[in-house]
């Protein structure tokens, strides 16, 4: 049976994680109070502060005075990632659907309005915003964000992730409880929203420029990222050493044949320091390659069964602060998601 929402008494959480963005608070609510007035009493805010060393947090402690809508902040004890930082607000957030978004407001408000519009349909449990356009990034990073999808989706027979699609996006309750469930500590967030979601689409945008301040990535911190999403959805990394290995060794019993053959019918030759030291550098780099795919697996594994929590939260302002307990315990969802679980039968 599917869980339609009320389209006159429904609650909307906006879940916005920052990082150093005290100059972006403001300009955000403005936005979001000009471009989503339609639906402004539905609306409300859980900010998480993930670890700034600027102002963010007192800046936005102010907001939560003036407005009634920000419904909590909350405070990591330091810097734990955008990916932590969105886990934490699927764990606070009390609406019965919720949104991912940037406060920069290259996630534009006003899209919001059509998210909402097919939640309410009841057909789909996620709704996903689609660049149209990526003419303002640079050559490399539309090259390597285009081959990232396709690779991943070439390698992962059960997870698909939507070409041009990022955070942004809405959620309804069915998918955060699912996601909330999932222990997993290396956290690929995408992937685990694809994998959460029954029934998805997308809503095409064009994602304005950074109105204000400066991008947290850099290709580094990409390319790890894009590791972590490899590694999390498929072990086809590891399976594919089966095969080079084989083929490496069909290749070397070819020359080996080779060798003998020739020795016996032409006599034996002087072997060469040049092809010598070439096959010991080429099976030797193979073997490091190898080892370090290996490795990447393994320092997974070992994240996992130490069972570090995903975030530390120092302090929660705002509607939550009384539940704070009960809202880091990760396994207080159970009864909730069982209230949700007809939605899957």
């Amino acid at each position: 049976m599917n869980h339609q929402p009320n389209p006159l008494d429904y609650r909307l959480s906006l879940i916005v994680p920052v990082y150093n963005e005290e100059v972006a608070i403001e300009p955000f609510l403005a936005a979001i109070n000009d471009k989503l007035s339609s639906i402004r009493s539905h609306i409300d805010i859980v900010f998480i502060n993930d670890g700034s060393k600027d102002n963010t947090k007192y800046v936005i402690d102010k907001m939560i005075e003036q407005d009634s809508s920000i419904s909590s902040l909350v405070n990591f004890a330091r810097n734990f990632g955008k990916e932590a930082a969105m886990t934490a607000g699927l764990d606070y957030v009390q609406g019965d659907a919720a949104v991912i978004m940037d406060v920069d407001l290259q996630d534009p408000p006003e899209v919001i309005l059509e998210f909402v519009d097919l939640w309410l349909t009841g057909d789909y449990d996620t709704i996903y915003g689609v660049r149209v356009d990526r003419s303002q990034d640079t050559y490399t990073k539309r090259l390597t964000a285009g081959g990232f999808y396709r690779f991943f989706n070439f390698l992962s027979a059960e997870t698909t992730l939507p070409e041009n699609a990022g955070d942004f996006r809405l959620i309804n309750r069915c998918v955060i409880e699912t996601v909330k469930q999932l222990p997993e500590r290396n956290r690929f967030m995408k992937g685990l929203l694809a994998w959460s979601s029954l029934r998805a689409t997308g809503v095409n945008f064009q994602r304005p420029e950074r109105f204000i301040g400066d991008t947290k990535f850099n290709y580094w911190k990409l390319w790890n990222f894009a590791m972590d999403g490899i590694t999390s959805f498929t072990a086809w990394p590891l399976r594919v050493w089966g095969f080079v290995g084989f083929g490496i060794s069909l290749l070397s019993f070819i020359f080996l044949m080779y060798i003998v053959i020739s020795a016996l019918c032409f006599g034996v030759h002087t072997p060469g320091y040049a092809s010598t030291i070439s096959v010991v550098l080429f099976l030797g780099g193979i073997q490091l390659i190898s080892l370090g795919v290996i490795g990447g697996y393994v320092s997974r594994i070992y994240t996992e069964l130490k069972h570090r929590p995903i975030y530390l939260v120092e302090d929660v302002y705002g509607n939550y602060r009384n539940n704070q307990q009960e809202s880091n315990n990760r396994h207080h969802t159970q009864t909730t998601l069982n209230k949700y679980s007809n939605r899957y039968e």
